[in-house]
Order: C-alpha cells, then structure tokens, then sequence
C-alpha cells in the first residue's frame, strides 16, 4: 500500500478528508451504527469524523474519538486510505483509516450512534456499512490488511 502526507487544509479546498479509527478489543473490532437522524441513517461504520483547518488527520481522529466515545485514544499507523464520492453530496471524501488503541478498561460512552458493537472481523460483511468502507471491509476480511490486536 502507498502513503502519502495529507495537508489538511489544501485538502478541504477540493475534498472533504475523513478519518476513521480501527479500535480493537477481545479480538473484535468496534463498529458504529449511525443515529436514524444522521445522514445515511443506520447504516454502520467505524468512529472518526471530518479533519478541521489547521488539524493533522491524527488529531482529527483523537479528538473524534474523545467527542463520539468519551475516551481518549492513541493513534497508530495507517492502515488504509481512498475516495469516495456519494452522490448526494458535490465533494470527494479521502478517507483516512488509522488503527488505534484505547486503555483496556475503558468505558466507553456512546454519545452520538444509534448503537456500537465489538464484531468479529468476520462477520463484518453481515452488516450494513457506508459504501465508503466496503473496500477496506473486503480486505479486512480476507486478510489483506491485517489488524495488531489488542487483549
């Protein structure tokens, strides 16, 4: 897989830059289900948001976590990385996908999801996921994009 550096701000001119975080425990992985009053109502996805001015993707997604979760984060390496456009929207997303670990006896808040899971890598097909994260599911579950797990 090729990285390459993101400038946040330059980014946002042309596309929207996302981030997502890959947050493992007991060997699953935790999925989120938007609220039934969110864009793209109850479909699934993993926790992270939009990178503001001025932010790295990294501090995009500490913050996302700390505002969705009530739990502090630390950010690993990248996992994954693509666009998408839907077609209700003028802007391309790039999306960002990062591992990263909470402190084990965490307890998290679901403080803006319809609900949240630890699921098996796979038996993430079974759920309802935004279009955008279908590819990195396929590679998830072939084993493509291998996960560190936490215990």
């Amino acid at each position: 897989m090729q990285t390459y550096s993101v400038n946040p701000v330059k980014a946002s001119i042309h596309m929207t830059t996302v981030v997502a975080a890959l947050i493992t425990r007991d060997s699953k992985l935790l999925v989120c289900q938007r609220h039934r009053d969110d864009t793209n109502p109850l479909q699934w996805e993993f926790p992270g948001g939009k990178v503001e001015p001025g932010e790295t993707p990294m501090q995009a997604l500490e913050r996302e976590i700390l505002e969705e979760l009530g739990v502090y984060a630390i950010i690993g390496r990248e996992l994954f990385r693509t666009t998408h456009q839907y077609p209700q929207t003028q802007k391309k997303l790039a999306l960002i996908f990062f591992q990263a670990e909470i402190e084990p006896s965490a307890q998290l808040q679901n403080m803006v999801f319809e609900q949240i899971e630890w699921a098996v890598v796979s038996t993430l097909p079974q759920y309802d996921f935004l279009e955008a994260d279908k590819e990195l599911i396929a590679q998830l579950v072939s084993g493509e994009i291998r996960l560190a797990w936490s215990y």
